[in-house]
């Protein structure tokens, strides 16, 4: 049983990416549709990116609501702030108003 998981041979996620958009040479093409056909790593990462392609916009920390940002701090371990129950407060109310 192979294992899951991308290989030395496979094609690097960029490329894989690119062929799902149709944004590669027929040469490539070819070349990654038989990598495909023996690779189900790569067959899925190129499922997931036709189901979740890719969003050109960045978001930035300050597109971010404040609470929503501080609460994201706290559960990755920085326990600077407050509570993660007053924060789950805070966003509630926030959403309250904004609905």
């Amino acid at each position: 049983m192979s294992s899951f998981c991308k290989n030395a041979d496979c094609p690097s996620s960029q490329r894989l990416l690119a062929f799902q958009t149709g944004e590669i040479e027929p040469v490539e093409e070819r070349a990654i549709n038989s990598h495909l056909s023996a690779c189900e790593f790569c067959e899925a990462e190129v499922d997931f990116y036709g189901c979740f392609p890719p969003v050109d916009e960045k978001v930035t920390a300050g597109r971010i609501p404040q609470p929503l940002f501080e609460l994201a701090s706290a559960l990755m371990g920085d326990h600077r702030g407050p509570s993660i129950l007053k924060l789950t407060r805070e966003i509630d109310h926030v959403y309250e108003d904004s609905n």
